[in-house]
């Protein structure tokens, strides 16, 4: 077989005008589809299958000495701490980007990682302020909770002591021993020894009795009970000092939950912090012992199942049934003293502390055979080949038709 270079074919009418025309248009449409294909090969899904949820959370906290007598307002440590969430089997955090300098790692008495920052200055003076931006990234799995019966729960023997030691003690803010929450506790417990159906009455009886009601600053669980009335970590202090008083093991976890939204700015501590919150809700829940199954979340405040089953506020918790991020956990310190502390130093001073939350979830996509998103460079490499292939079919094809 004889090859000819381009031009040089021998002028030979081998083949009708027609019918060279129904080869061009042949050849052109079976490229068309060719491309089309090419595409659906070549583009490559952005997400897997593993069910994970990705997040951005921002915080932006603006510090302003309003003091009318000019004090100096001395930045503390506490002022420079950020929290670091926590990683574990549900999520992974990342520290993306802080606006200022870190200076140390550390981990608090209640064992979360603390970041100390360092500011460019120690101190404001009167009318001065000073704002800084940290970003994380957030990585949430799923979750999945094995079924739970009270029939099939552990008892109090079950329990190991070194829980009961470091997680029944009458510390913090839980006071497990004053008389009003000792009695109340062993008159719900009564001679029950599964821990999962004592755990159900404490639930029952402050989702019965307690009414929510947010403050400025947390309560104490004598506060809550005698009030009957608490908000999320509110609520939940009290389960843990109910639990704590009978010996079942307990502590608060503090997180925050994704809510596209939600957008809200209120002021606490006589307008002096104002907090701004943008798809993002701040929580507290109990984290309680239960032999078999180990350490339970239970959301008093922001369960999706039935009020009136008390294992709904453990199978439907926020943690379960809600983007929610594992921000610290608070198991000896008493963060409601504080909390007090903090804001009485606050209005005295005129200190005026801005926060604005921000928490945005990053839309993963994917492309199956139906949708296809965007032009690869491969595509468009096909198709300047094959109208090349077409235009040389053509010439092949037309020019032995001319005349000489």
């Amino acid at each position: 077989m004889s090859w000819f270079p381009l031009g040089s074919i021998p002028k030979k009418k081998f083949v009708s005008r027609s019918f060279g025309v129904f080869l061009v248009f042949l050849f052109f449409w079976i490229l068309i589809i060719g491309f089309f294909f090419a595409q659906l090969i070549v583009v490559e899904p952005v997400d897997d299958d593993s069910g994970n949820r990705y997040f951005t959370v921002s915080m932006t906290v603006t510090y302003e000495n309003r003091n009318s007598q000019g004090n100096i307002w001395y930045f503390s440590k506490e002022d420079k701490e950020l929290g670091l969430f926590m990683n574990n089997s549900w999520q992974t955090v990342y520290l993306l980007n802080v606006s200022c300098p870190i200076a140390s790692f550390e981990a608090d008495l209640d064992g979360n990682f603390m970041a100390y920052m360092e500011f460019s200055t120690s101190e404001l003076e009167q009318h001065e302020n000073f704002t800084y931006q940290v970003y994380y990234r957030v990585i949430l799995k799923p979750r999945a909770l094995s079924q739970i019966f009270e029939n099939r729960s552990g008892s109090f023997e079950d329990i190991p002591d070194d829980l009961k030691t470091t997680f029944c003690s009458p510390i913090g803010p839980w006071q497990s021993d004053v008389p009003v929450i000792y009695n109340l506790a062993y008159e719900l417990a009564g001679n029950e020894t599964r821990i999962l159906s004592v755990l159900s009455d404490f639930i029952m009886w402050i989702v019965q009795n307690v009414r929510y009601e947010s403050l400025d600053v947390p309560r104490y669980p004598n506060e809550t009970l005698l009030g009957k009335r608490g908000d999320c970590d509110d609520q939940a202090n009290l389960l843990i000092a109910l639990c704590r008083a009978v010996g079942i093991p307990a502590y608060l976890q503090i997180g925050c939950i994704y809510n596209p939204d939600a957008e809200s700015t209120s002021n606490y501590w006589n307008g002096l912090w104002t907090s701004t919150l943008t798809g993002i809700g701040w929580h507290g829940w109990a984290v309680v012992y239960v032999p078999p199954w180990g350490w339970l979340p239970v959301d008093l405040t922001y369960s999706a199942g039935n009020s009136s089953d008390p294992l709904s506020h453990i199978t439907s918790s926020a943690i379960f049934t809600h983007p929610t991020v594992q921000y610290i956990n608070i198991t000896v310190t008493d963060y409601v003293l504080d909390s007090r502390l903090q804001k009485a130093l606050i209005v005295s001073e005129a200190h005026r502390i801005l926060t604005h939350d921000v928490m945005i979830e990053e839309v993963q996509e994917k492309v199956t055979s139906n949708e296809i998103v965007g032009i690869p460079v491969q595509s468009v490499v096909y198709v300047g080949i094959s109208m090349y292939a077409t235009c040389i079919m053509a010439s092949m094809i037309f020019e032995p038709l001319k005349d000489k």
